[in-house]
């Protein structure tokens, strides 16, 4: 097990073959607007939870980064938040983490939703301009294939997507079932450098199990409340104890904006907050394959989306 404060290692995947010893390695931004699936594809490409996923759009605030290896070489996919219409600072810092990216890779992976006309609504559009001006080949995935009823209309879809830019590849595919996943690695790998691999065989992703913790609290708020509540949370790891013992206690603040807020996020003789820590412990436990002890508080932090000193200071900084 890695010591708190590295990145998290691989445990594997059987849908993967061997780590790469050799052969070609590069970064790929996976983009898309909002609730397409991106995270959910970057899970079950790496074979494990690396992104947290709720139903909600806006659920990835930050990049993160999940390391393929396979038998043709090695691809780090960064999963970004989804390209939308930003007015908080908050808003504008998840787009800017998108789009702000493109340049920096190797290449891209474009997810958009099979039951979407194409070439795609206004956040689809400023992300190929940004890849076209960037000069960045793409390889474009549609999913949620298994929720179209109607096959025939499939074929003219992708046609039309064909036709709307210049893709290296079209992956139809369903990122929740896994059908049709691997194929989009062994695109991706065939417009990516010959080099040796960026990253160690073992090494899963450069965040820190504090950081991956501090995700699955907030996608337990996510998946229990309703309406603006969730979009005006953050989580702050206060404390990390490493006990002798192997397990580990961990103190954990809820940040809200309004008093009414933390009321909601407390739930009605604290049943609401008892349920996001149990649940969120028994993520975290998996996680870090050792029992975990969580310890939640709450507190108010008035409009900590619109402030970019409260934003760096709870882990949003550009």
């Amino acid at each position: 097990m890695i010591e708190e404060g590295e990145g998290k290692t691989s445990g594997g995947d059987p849908t993967v073959e061997s780590s790469a010893t050799g052969g070609v390695a590069g970064t790929v931004a996976i983009l898309g607007r909002p609730n397409v699936g991106k995270s959910t594809l970057l899970n079950k490409l790496v074979g494990e939870k690396l992104a947290i996923v709720s139903p909600k759009p806006q659920t990835t605030r930050n990049r993160i980064l999940g390391v393929w290896n396979g038998a043709g070489g090695q691809i780090v996919f960064v999963d970004t938040p989804g390209v939308h219409g930003a007015r908080k600072e908050l808003n504008r810092f998840m787009v800017g983490e998108a789009l702000g990216l493109i340049a920096d890779v190797d290449a891209a992976l474009l997810v958009v939703e099979a039951g979407d006309e194409p070439p795609g609504d206004d956040p689809e559009r400023e992300i190929l301009r940004g890849i076209e001006a960037a000069r960045r080949p793409v390889v474009l995935a549609v999913n949620k294939v298994d929720k179209v009823k109607d096959k025939t209309v499939l074929l003219p879809r992708l046609a039309a997507w064909e036709r709307a830019a210049d893709f290296r590849a079209i992956v139809p595919l369903s990122a929740l079932s896994g059908s049709n996943v691997q194929p989009v690695a062994r695109e991706l790998l065939k417009l990516l450098p010959e080099q040796a691999p960026l990253y160690g065989p073992e090494t899963l992703t450069d965040r820190t199990e504090r950081f991956l913790a501090a995700e699955l609290v907030r996608e337990q708020l996510f998946l229990r409340l309703r309406q603006e509540v969730p979009y005006a949370v953050a989580v702050v790891i206060d404390a990390w104890e490493e006990r002798a013992g192997a397990d580990v206690v961990i103190t954990a603040s809820i940040v809200v904006e309004r008093e009414s807020q933390k009321a909601i996020v407390v739930g009605k003789g604290g049943a609401m907050i008892r349920e996001v820590g149990t649940r969120a412990r028994h993520e975290i436990s998996d996680l870090l394959q050792r029992p975990a002890h969580l310890k939640l508080t709450v507190r108010v932090e008035p409009e900590w989306t619109t402030s970019p000193a409260a934003l760096a200071r709870l882990g949003y900084r550009a």
